[in-house]
């Protein structure tokens, strides 16, 4: 089940914020364990992730299949996100054909009407899961972390504009301009490369550790997908 994503709702986030707090240092992941589900506090979250120097050696777009259509009803990857997200329903015409609608873009704090000012984001970029782990994954593998749709924080519709910007950056070098969002991002963050398995560098890790450090330290649940 996704969950649509509102002004309302990020402003409540950004209410809860806390001062800094001292984090614990990282340590290793358990061991692979699909379809495990893990509660706990997000900076607690942040130590299961392992270290691991970044290796972008041979990436290439094309290694991540997408969009496809999973469950065959015309529908693909791209358009299933956008008909959950959306703030108001876009019509759907033939071969999924979305028009109208209207949308609200988090990482920039805009409503966005029609679904052509819109890209689906990888929450974690295609190329940073890459360099986190992905590199040793089977074509299934990544196929599937390209088309997630059963975590709403992994695939995100947001304005063309905003994840332009973000391209492939992680969080060392690019944040939501909506920095009412930014809690919620680090978190969403987090648990995404839980869910899949994959490492951060140390200087990830420092930038996650200080937006979390504003931030109140909510319990997050993941289910891992491998």
């Amino acid at each position: 089940m996704r969950f649509t994503r509102t002004a309302a709702a990020a402003a409540a986030f950004t209410a809860l914020l806390l001062p800094t707090t001292a984090h614990a240092a990282p340590t290793d992941t358990p061991a692979h364990d699909p379809g495990q589900t893990i509660t706990l506090p997000v900076r607690d979250a942040l130590t299961r992730l392992p270290l691991a120097d970044e290796n972008r050696t041979g990436y290439e777009r094309s290694k991540f299949k997408h969009w496809i259509d999973a469950d065959k009803d015309g529908c693909n990857t791209r358009s299933e996100v956008l008909k959950a997200e959306a703030v108001i329903a876009p019509e759907q015409g033939v071969r999924c054909k979305l028009s109208g609608g209207e949308w609200y873009s988090p990482y920039d704090d805009r409503y966005i009407s029609g679904p052509s000012g819109l890209d689906i984001d990888h929450l974690v970029p295609l190329a940073e899961a890459w360099d986190s782990g992905a590199s040793t994954w089977t074509a299934k593998e990544r196929e599937a972390y390209a088309n997630d749709l059963g975590d709403n924080r992994a695939l995100i519709a947001v304005s063309a504009a905003s994840n332009r910007s973000k391209a492939d950056q992680d969080p060392t070098t690019w944040l939501p301009p909506a920095t009412g969002y930014r809690c919620q991002y680090a978190t969403d963050w987090i648990a995404d490369k839980i869910r899949w398995h994959l490492s951060i560098d140390s200087s990830e890790h420092a930038a996650l550790a200080d937006v979390l450090g504003r931030c109140p330290n909510p319990p997050v649940t993941v289910t891992t997908a491998r």
